[in-house]
């Protein structure tokens, strides 16, 4: 066994020099003096990349105030070291501080300089829900999510005090973040020898040394939770250059020493919060990079994308227990796994997340499906628009005692979720002005925030997932599905795919859902029990095996490994490819060209075939679109405007574009210009004179009374006394 007092991820460390000790047994913590240890790390600095280093300090100083030093090549040149740097923090950097300032002596005089050590291997990261008190004083490195950052502000490392009595100037080092004041005016230097009590110390602010700080507070990643644990924050604490490089949402992982401050101002606490003092930064720029893939998990995960069905089996792991809807299974199949982002010359993003919204009766399973994906992507969210505002969505600016009173930005769900999925449930809950916010969101990828005085632009580069009810709450089968939809055309058209979830009495297919349902609800009950001996008429065994098809195909943690697999892959279209989108692009488009005909599609439908191809590649591990993935993604696009954007059998995307269709345009004209026509000065014109009148340009009584409220809501239309309206306006109609 190692000594207990050593910290569990510095193990690792003494394992490498463990045979290098003298017992042969436990390896014993060595020891330096503060001589000892300048001399070594002047011994290291001494090798030629790092001297290169060094000098560059001296060229480049003060614009350049850090050595950054891989901590394997500490390890490598002295595993003893290493150790001791992990255990004694504070006394090994701040001896290799001085070992650079003596090199650089010849240069600079008193330079203010760093030594920051990044790099520390994985399995010497401590999660923030693991750090203990063992963890206080060691050199430790956290991963997390930026939550909150304050402004730059100086803090003050050594303070210059002058006497009130004698004028004489003291000088105090400022350690930690409590201030420290002189408990007296020392007679031998010069000063007047009194105390505190006698005299008073005035803090001279010019002579002062300052150093910018900036305060943060990391979260635990959320796809390192599990089963809906709260996730955890650390605060810490960045100074000088490396202070105001970071913004809510940016994934980082720090390293530095874990402080304590004891809780309670005025009655002092036994309890103590704790914070990191941090040395260095380190960004999470890839993907999903927080999964470990072994040699062995990739080679599972080649085998299986080498099968020809295997985007089948991504499909039937997705919500097993709901039945149906396959070809919205197969589209958030696609979404997982998204489109390339690319970055263009001129510096325009294009996204490669595919955002769906399904839009459905009570009852359609909607929620389950978002949990479901929530829990199932490597970086899911999940939050109900009922109980989100528009600030808990993007970020918000706070005003606590995080900042001491000042505003700080705190990141939101979308914030949050960069590089995964976002699932807002119950979208048609929320105001219109919460909906708003997760307008740039959607179709840029970032959150633009302009409040209290702080002005930046946060990543959200997400794919967003959302689910809502039908205006009435329930689809009426004698409207067309698209005016029951309650969300703004602005946002609707954002959405790649739209889907609607309709519940129909059907005889057939109430049966087989009966007994899906039925089904899981058994395998359910049996599993509670460990054999069936004890229950009479029921063969366990033999109901887990007739139920096996609700078994995902993949299991989550190898679904959610592929996808991560997935994601470095950046597929190219083939010629094929592309002509078949091209193809059925214009081919649609043709559609509207004839006079009088309605817009069928759009550049952004086309932009939704491209996205949900690429996903279609990166789903069979292929680094080339085939013509057939371009013709998944076109059966899908196909069958969800065959629903949401076709009136009379004929195409109309204004229907999401604008929330009307060029019929209903047409017959709104020919509606104001009867009201216009028939209006009397005083009274205008009665409903039923309307519908008499409408009804000879075949616009039915249902359609005019629903075309009239529309008309009111916008305020074009107004009644001067009940069953009777005029135009709210003089324009001239025809």
């Amino acid at each position: 066994m190692y000594q207990t007092a050593i910290p569990y991820p510095f193990l690792r460390v003494y394992r490498n020099h463990a045979s290098s000790t003298e017992t042969g047994g436990e390896p014993t913590p060595k020891d330096y003096t503060p001589e000892d240890l300048v001399a070594i790390w002047e011994e290291f600095l001494g090798d030629q990349e790092r001297r290169h280093q060094v000098s560059t300090i001296a060229d480049l100083y003060p614009d350049v105030r850090s050595i950054y030093v891989e901590f394997s090549s500490i390890e490598k040149f002295d595993p003893d070291l290493a150790n001791y740097t992990l255990t004694n923090p504070a006394r090994s950097l701040g001896a290799a501080e001085d070992a650079i300032k003596r090199m650089v002596s010849h240069a600079l005089t008193n330079p203010f300089l760093h030594f920051r050590i990044k790099g520390l291997p994985r399995d010497s990261r401590v999660e923030v829900r693991k750090l203990r008190a063992k963890h206080l004083g060691t050199f430790v490195s956290v991963e997390g999510l930026v939550r909150k950052a304050t402004e730059v502000r100086p803090r003050v490392t050594i303070a210059e005090f002058e006497c009130a009595r004698c004028g004489f100037q003291i000088s105090v080092d400022q350690d930690g973040m409590q201030f420290q004041e002189p408990l007296e005016c020392p007679k031998d230097d010069g000063g007047c020898g009194r105390g505190s009590g006698s005299t008073k110390f005035r803090l001279v602010t010019d002579p002062s040394t300052f150093v910018d700080t900036q305060k943060i507070e990391i979260q635990e990643p959320p796809e390192g939770l599990r089963g809906g644990a709260q996730p955890e924050r650390l605060v810490g604490y960045i100074e000088d250059d490396i202070a105001g490089k970071l913004s809510p949402g940016d994934r980082i992982i720090i390293n530095g020493i874990l402080k304590s401050q004891q809780k309670g101002a005025q009655i002092k606490s036994t309890l103590f919060d704790i914070s990191i003092d941090v040395n260095s930064v380190e960004y999470e720029e890839h993907e999903y990079e927080e999964i470990v893939i072994t040699p062995e998990d990739e080679e599972m995960i080649r085998e299986f994308a080498a099968s020809p069905d295997v985007l089948d089996k991504v499909v039937s792991s997705i919500s097993p227990t709901i039945y149906g809807y396959t070809q919205e299974k197969e589209a958030l199949a696609l979404q997982l796994f998204g489109g390339v982002s690319k970055t263009l010359d001129d510096g325009t993003r294009i996204r490669g997340d595919i955002h769906i919204v399904m839009i459905g009766d009570p009852g359609t399973a909607k929620s389950q499906i978002l949990r479901y994906m929530a829990m199932l992507a490597p970086r899911g969210i999940y939050t109900s628009g009922k109980a989100s505002s528009a600030a808990g969505l993007t970020a918000a600016a706070v005003k606590d005692e995080f900042g001491e009173g000042r505003w700080t930005l705190e990141a939101g769900a979308l914030v949050i979720a960069d590089k995964g999925l976002a699932c807002i449930d119950e979208l048609d809950k929320m105001s219109d002005q919460d909906r708003s916010s997760i307008h740039e969101s959607l179709e840029q990828g970032t959150i633009s925030v302009a409040k209290a005085g702080i002005t930046a632009t946060l990543q959200s580069r997400c794919a967003v997932l959302g689910a809502a009810n039908p205006k009435y709450g329930r689809f009426d089968e004698n409207r067309s599905i698209a005016e029951q939809i309650d969300l703004p055309p602005a946002l609707l058209s954002r959405f790649d795919a739209i889907f609607t979830m309709t519940d129909r009495p059907n005889s057939e297919m109430d049966t087989r859902i009966a007994k899906h349902i039925l089904t899981v609800h058994r395998r359910g009950e049996v599993m509670l029990h460990e054999s069936s001996e004890m229950i009479p008429g029921v063969d366990r065994d033999q109901i887990i095996s007739d139920s096996d098809v609700l078994m995902p195909t993949m299991e989550r943690d190898f679904l959610r490994k592929y996808v991560a697999f997935s994601k470095r892959i950046t597929p190219i279209m083939s010629d094929e490819a592309m002509r078949t989108i091209e193809n059925y692009y214009v081919s649609i488009r043709k559609l509207g060209e004839g006079e009088g005909a309605s817009v069928p599609i759009t550049a952004r439908q086309l932009e939704a075939l491209i996205r949900m191809s690429e996903a279609s590649a990166r789903a069979r591990l292929m680094t080339v679109v085939s013509a057939e993935d371009a013709s998944r993604a076109i059966g899908i696009v196909q069958y969800y405007l065959n629903k949401v954007a076709s009136e009379g059998g004929r195409m109309d995307i204004d229907i999401l574009a604008t929330g009307t269709s060029r019929s209903q345009r047409e017959k709104i004209y020919v509606l104001k210009s009867l009201v216009q026509q028939l209006s009397d000065e005083r009274r205008g014109v009665s409903m039923d004179e309307l519908i008499q009148k409408a009804s000879s340009d075949n616009i039915s009584e249902e359609q005019v009374r629903s075309l009239l409220k529309r008309l009111s809501d916008a305020g074009e239309v107004y009644s001067p006394q009940p069953g009777y309206f005029k135009l709210a306006t003089e324009e001239r109609i025809g």
